[in-house]
Parts: C-alpha cells; structure tokens; sequence
C-alpha cells in the first residue's frame, strides 16, 4: 500500500470517529450508556492512536526499520 493512500485511510477512520466524540460532548450521546460507552472505550482511544500515527508514524517506522536492521 502507498503511504498516501495509507495516510487517507487513518485520516478518515480519524476524522469519522470524531463525530461521536462530538455527539458525546455536545449532544444527547452521553446519557445513552450504549453510546457514552463506544464512544469512550473504541472511539477515543483509535482517535488518539490515529493522531498519534498520523503526526508520528514516519518516525516509528523508520525507527522500527533501523531497530529491526541491526538484529
């Protein structure tokens, strides 16, 4: 896979997951406790991971390349 494309991937799976985060602050979201609970436990911890790639990844891979190369 390209990395673009890899990027436009993780860059929606970021932005979609966003929405209920939203819902959960603005919204009638958190008195759902279905909703309050996807949104708390699946929701928030992708979108901090895929962030975290998005503004990282380039260095973990290359990090992980290097580290993997010398064993």
């Amino acid at each position: 896979m390209k990395v673009s494309t890899e990027r436009k991937i993780i860059r929606w799976l970021h932005i979609l997951l966003s929405i209920p985060v939203v819902g959960y602050i603005y919204g009638p979201v958190a008195s759902l406790h279905f909703a309050a609970l996807f949104t708390q436990i699946v929701c928030f911890p992708v979108i901090v991971l895929s962030g975290l790639w998005l503004w990282k990844g380039q260095q973990l891979k290359k990090w992980l390349r290097q580290r993997s190369s010398r064993t």
